[in-house]
């Protein structure tokens, strides 16, 4: 599996350099949109020469590759809340397990709005 993406390799005119890069996203497809409106452009493996080769590549013909990919590429299933932490950096962030119903947050004094105070909407 390849994602699109573009970098960048910069020189200040101090000298210092940077490189940098990013994945670039497109509208989801059916099966990702549930969870968010963007998903990364997955190339098919037989236009992965078409997107390195920017040297026989027109921009056209590279935009024509940035669509969602087939609903059936990818699945979906419930992962351990261990993902939201950097520290945890091992294969088992990958295993399944059995969906947690969230708990709706407590009401704290601070969620009540004065009586007084004015709303925007």
């Amino acid at each position: 599996m390849a994602f699109a993406g573009i970098w960048e390799h910069w020189q200040s005119p101090e000298g210092s350099e940077l490189e940098s890069c990013s994945i670039i996203t497109t509208q989801a497809n059916a099966t990702l949109a549930p969870v968010h409106h963007r998903m990364p452009v997955i190339l098919n493996q037989a236009d992965w020469e078409t997107w390195i080769d920017t040297s026989e590549t027109l921009g056209k013909r590279a935009l024509e590759l940035l669509v969602p990919s087939a609903d059936d590429l990818l699945d979906i299933v419930p992962v351990s809340t261990r993902v939201n932490a950097v520290a945890n950096d091992d294969a088992a962030l990958q295993d399944e397990v059995d969906p947690v119903q969230a708990e709706p947050p407590a009401k704290t004094k601070s969620d009540k709005k004065p009586d007084d105070q004015m709303t925007l909407f």
